[in-house]
């Protein structure tokens, strides 16, 4: 595996691999890598027979009170991780190699509506940072797939709809949730627990499967359902962001006649932030 820290050294790498015919795969990352990361890396493998990744943390998707500054940086650790799971390539740009001289006032992309609710209504501007920094990257990198977590849904949802809007010809791709052994999504975030709200995080998890139980074996009110599974989080200590039924498809509310939904909740327990979700037909 190569590391490169330019555009320039990265489009010259992906030239010269499609003038050989090969099929480009593109993880993009912000670091601090765990089995999760290297599950999309795996799954990569299956559809390309180049391997790009790419390790930026974006200030751009971070609002001003959040972690930024803080969030883990591990690139030593994370280009071993790479490196045994197959990639080809790492970019690790800097701030002022994607952003340029817009650092200060980039051009931003707004993916509307599915960006303003769930996570977008608690981190105003934070899907815009996710969406401009995704297109930057896929014109930077020109993969034909990219892989991305199904544990940020809302995330998935976004880019997905930002590349059929924008004509990317990209090939998106989710890949499943990968979990600890009692049912806790893995996340680079769940290091900022301590070890007694390590102990709780897994009731996300159980509340989730609780709904979609409930929604498999014929439950109707959707409502009821997520006060439920809200109320089931705050008994444990958790600050409730949301925990909302969607329908699957563009996590508008669901009607009676939708099938394909996905249960999702964000909740914090001290200095972490955690998301889940679960899918479920009815």
């Amino acid at each position: 595996m190569d590391t490169v820290t330019t555009i320039a050294d990265v489009r010259a790498r992906v030239r010269a691999w499609k003038r050989e015919g090969a099929r480009i795969a593109f993880v993009p990352t912000m670091g601090n890598l765990h089995a999760g990361h290297v599950s999309l890396i795996e799954l990569a493998r299956r559809h390309g027979e180049r391997f790009v990744a790419s390790i930026f943390v974006n200030p751009m998707q971070f609002g001003p009170n959040e972690d930024f500054a803080h969030y883990p940086r591990t690139p030593a650790r994370d280009a071993d991780m790479l490196r045994a799971a197959g990639c080809d390539l790492m970019f690790m740009p800097d701030v002022a190699e994607v952003y340029g001289q817009g650092a200060g006032a980039p051009t931003r992309i707004e993916v509307p509506v599915i960006s303003t609710t769930l996570c977008g209504e608690f981190r105003p501007g934070h899907f815009e940072g996710v969406a401009t920094v995704v297109a930057k990257l896929f014109n930077i990198v020109q993969p034909d797939v990219a892989i991305f977590g199904e544990k940020d849904f809302q995330q998935l949802a976004v880019i997905q709809r930002m590349s059929a809007d924008l004509c990317f010809p990209v090939a998106i791709v989710g890949a499943p949730t990968v979990r600890e052994a009692d049912g806790l999504a893995m996340s680079s975030r769940n290091q900022y627990l301590t070890g007694a709200e390590r102990a709780i995080a897994p009731r996300i998890h159980a509340a989730l499967s609780a709904a979609i139980r409930s929604i498999a074996t014929g439950a109707a009110d959707l409502a009821a359902i997520e006060r439920a599974g809200a109320e089931s989080l705050a008994a444990h200590g958790f600050r409730i962001d949301y925990f909302a039924v969607r329908r699957r498809a563009d996590l508008a509310a669901p009607t009676p006649a939708d099938r394909e939904l996905v249960v999702l909740a964000a909740a914090r327990i001290g200095k972490a932030r955690l998301i889940d979700n679960l899918q479920v037909d009815r």
